[in-house]
């Protein structure tokens, strides 16, 4: 099975045409303050005009009320909604019949523990998200270019498809696709050239690399 992208934390027009026109399948879009790469509702609404309908938008969120949900969603006609807050099952369940979107539950992996409390949401979530378990210095909960022991998801029990996040670039992604046997990859900083600034040329060849693993 080929390998689907998810280029996330788009934040201007020039990125999201660059990831929509290198093959990205599914586009995020960060609305969590403390983010270097949030947006707001307003450019949410104009960013979502870029994309076309064979591409998904994913709203990214952390623990959101019901209102700031339903006002992300609604700007960007959101397909589906990232949840990587503190979420239990029983949210993201009401968060997915709330926002009638498909949902990605993000799980935080420090060991095997981790992997194997992700059957929790399997009933509720439609795709989850394998990322590295932050750090006490961290202020966001993703996109801290740090990888974990993709091992731990060569044997995933989970129902549902799942993503694999965490330190991913275009020289470490043939061996992370490897080693965790993912079929769907999430990248944020590591087509970046700063801190919140995505590099035109960075998110080009992580999708070709990308398209060469098929």
């Amino acid at each position: 099975m080929a390998v689907a992208v998810k280029i996330c934390g788009l934040s201007t027009r020039e990125s999201v045409e660059v990831a929509v026109q290198g093959g990205a399948q599914f586009v995020g879009f960060v609305f969590f303050p403390p983010s270097p790469r949030a947006i707001q509702p307003n450019t949410a609404q104009d960013l979502a005009k870029q994309v076309p309908a064979s591409v998904r938008k994913v709203a990214v969120v952390v623990d959101p009320t019901d209102d700031s949900l339903e006002a992300i969603v609604d700007a960007l006609e959101a397909d589906m909604v990232q949840l990587h807050g503190e979420e239990t099952p029983a949210r993201v369940a009401e968060i997915r019949d709330r926002s009638g979107c498909q949902v990605i539950k993000a799980i935080a992996v420090a060991d095997a523990r981790d992997v194997a409390n992700a059957r929790q949401y399997d009933e509720v979530a439609d795709m989850l998200l394998f990322d590295a378990k932050t750090k006490p210095e961290d202020v966001v909960p993703g996109g801290n270019a740090r990888a974990f022991d993709w091992s731990l998801l060569s044997d995933v029990s989970s129902k549902r498809p799942w993503f694999l996040s965490g330190g991913l670039n275009a020289e470490s992604l043939s061996e992370a696709i490897a080693v965790s046997g993912a079929q769907f990859v999430d990248v944020s900083s590591g087509v970046e050239s700063a801190r919140g600034v995505k590099d035109h040329e960075k998110i080009q060849t992580f999708l070709a690399t990308a398209a060469g693993l098929n």
